[in-house]
């Protein structure tokens, strides 16, 4: 980091000669609802010279910092009639660099663009460790981490070719969206795989690609009706990301005097945002901490960086023709500069749907970053953030099908989770999930018991809210992330090289064990794609009794309920207990077993097993 600070005092100190290297965003778009674009031009001391623009284009702002190599220049697109313009930089009366700017015309139906709701089945995928599509890309001789298949923290190979080949599977399997993590371009020297140390905003990483291939994925995507949905990162950048290694302000990012070259690691302790007894240091190493010390924590209050980020939010969005965001680490960032983050892009796009990474524990404290939430509004504040994700029902799952029951374990665990949902302004947009990218897989917490499996996902699959599944897991894929790190619970996917000697992609070919596991999924979220009842029906739950939860989905149309037996036996139901759900059902169907029973008297269900049934 001490870098940093010498290229500073170097460009400061530099000859006034100056060549416009880069201009970000590169183009943009006539028609935005914010007429207003802030155009980056970087070159060697490019301050030290008059911006012009040509065709009669005015400047409505040109900003200067204390790095002579950054102007930022704003303009009014509604006032701009020409398709292209010219930034000039000039010496004088000498011309020294210019770059012709480009403003397209809109789709017109971009502004009403859908997005994931309810209705949808999220797919998350790790693209290097998924399928390798194009071996021409594996390595790049512009970046510097190369592929090598025997190191599990290194580069496999996984691509974008890769998920486009296979998006008859993820389709078939009964997935409407499709959640990649970072694909942009991340140059650090090791691990460099995860994406989440980014080194340039506006390019997709070699390794898996180019940007036109991001946006064929995200148009092969839409015209099957599903969505891609980018892993977008406002909290941290790579550390060898080329504005790092040239900061335009000495508050770009957070930098701790005490801590070695300016980091200083967050203490994690995100519940210091809404804390209102939280002591000022607590709060401060938690939100401007870094994660690690290859990612300088970046500073969203600064006004420029919010606006860089908001527009490069935007440009990906109009661009790639995207269906959604989730952001990484949300609570981590400045909570008054995202909410104004997020009602920019929102505004920009009514329908448009984003779901922040809300790790935190309970009910009141996710809730709270949900837009419109009355317990943000106790601590006056809304995110405007859309959606959130369930942590407390993630970590509750786990434990609750691992223990016998009592007041408060067992399904009790489940039940309570839910219990809280009257907190959330908007309860079918939190997303439900039993395990992702950072956590253990849920197939290695019950050792590759496809009855946990299917227990798990019948709930995440009928309960209210967006449900997100983890490439692998339908097959059966495990990982310990507790003997093996992250690279263990991001194994590659079976079948997604060539040397592979099983492949998943192909339900022909997967093992027995696969099968299992596959069909089941494939059958439950096949099913609820055309159930309006389970993604916008009402709920109404039942105490769990004897470790049997039981929880009725219901419309003014159709009923579904959901039984959920956690017990080492079959357990025989008293159907008199449920009759304000029942009343005037007398048949239903378990759409898992395809078999149809009277609702008379009791209803048996076997041990460690779930039922979804379509009354009538």
């Amino acid at each position: 980091m001490k870098k940093i600070y010498t290229i500073f005092a170097l460009s400061a100190a530099s000859v006034a000669f100056s060549q416009i290297q880069k201009v970000e965003p590169a183009f943009w778009w006539k028609g935005m609802k914010n007429p207003e674009l802030q155009i980056l031009v970087y070159g060697k001391n490019i301050a030290n010279n008059q911006i012009e623009l040509s065709d009669g284009v005015q400047i409505k702002d040109i900003q200067k910092v204390e790095n002579p190599n950054y102007v930022f220049v704003t303009v009014n697109t509604n006032e701009i009639n020409v398709p292209k313009f010219k930034i000039i930089a000039k010496n004088g009366k000498k011309n020294i660099g210019s770059y012709t700017y480009e403003l397209k015309q809109r789709d017109p139906n971009s502004v009403n663009r859908e997005s994931y709701t309810s209705k949808d089945v999220m797919y998350l995928i790790m693209p290097d460790r998924f399928a390798n599509g194009d071996e021409k890309n594996d390595s790049s001789p512009n970046l510097t981490e190369k592929a090598d298949r025997s190191l599990p923290n290194g580069r496999h190979g996984g691509d974008l070719r890769g998920i486009i080949n296979n998006l008859d599977y993820i389709q078939n399997l009964g997935a409407t969206a499709v959640w990649l993590t970072p694909v942009n371009e991340d140059n650090e020297k090791v691990y460099s795989y995860h994406g989440y140390a980014q080194t340039d905003l506006y390019k997709i990483d070699a390794r898996y690609g180019t940007n036109e291939e991001y946006k064929e994925l995200s148009q092969k995507l839409n015209k099957r009706n599903m969505k891609l949905v980018m892993d977008y990162v406002t909290n941290h950048w790579g550390i060898s990301h080329w504005m790092i290694k040239d900061l335009p302000t000495k508050d770009w990012i957070h930098w701790f005097n005490d801590g070695e070259n300016g980091f200083k690691r967050s203490n994690y302790k995100t519940t210091t945002q809404f804390d209102t007894n939280a002591s000022e240091i607590d709060k401060k190493v938690a939100l401007d901490g870094w994660f690690d010390t290859t990612m300088p924590d970046i500073n969203q209050k600064n006004p420029l960086v919010l606006k860089y980020l908001t527009q490069n939010a935007i440009w990906w969005i109009e661009y790639a023709d995207l269906g959604g965001f989730r952001v990484d680490t949300y609570p981590y960032n400045d909570k008054e500069a995202m909410a104004k983050w997020a009602k920019a892009i929102t505004d920009e796009y009514p329908k448009f749907n984003i779901v922040g990474e809300t790790w935190l524990s309970t009910a009141g404290q996710i809730s709270a970053w949900q837009k419109d939430s009355k317990t943000g509004e106790a601590a006056n504040y809304n995110s405007n953030l859309p959606s959130v994700m369930d942590f407390m029902l993630y970590g509750d799952m786990p434990k609750a099908l691992k223990e016998k029951e009592g007041w408060d374990t067992g399904m009790n665990r489940i039940y309570n989770s839910l219990s809280s949902d009257f907190l959330y302004p908007d309860i079918n947009n939190v997303m439900v999930f039993f395990e992702n990218h950072d956590t253990e897989r849920w197939n290695e917490i019950f050792n590759d018991d496809p009855k946990a499996y299917k227990l798990g996902l019948t709930l995440i699959s009928t309960v209210r809210g967006i449900p997100q599944i983890y490439y692998g897991s339908e097959v059966g894929m495990r990982g310990d992330k507790n003997k093996g790190g992250d690279a263990d619970i991001r194994r590659d996917f079976p079948g997604g090289w060539k040397s592979d000697k099983v492949n998943a992609f192909n339900p022909t070919n997967q093992t027995q064990e696969q099968k299992e596991f596959y069909q089941f999924t494939q059958k439950v979220l096949n099913w609820r794609k055309g159930k309006d009842v389970i993604h916008t029906g009402k709920t109404k739950n039942f105490v769990p009794q004897n470790n049997v939860f039981v929880y009725f989905r219901y419309n003014q149309k159709e009923s579904v309920m959901v039984v959920l037996n956690n017990n080492d036996k079959e357990q025989s139901l008293d159907l008199k207990h449920f009759a304000e759900s029942l009343n005037g059902f007398t048949k239903g169907k378990d759409i898992i077993s395809d078999k149809e029973f009277s609702l008379q008297n009791n209803l048996t269900i076997p041990a460690k097993n779930s039922m979804i049934i379509e009354l009538k």
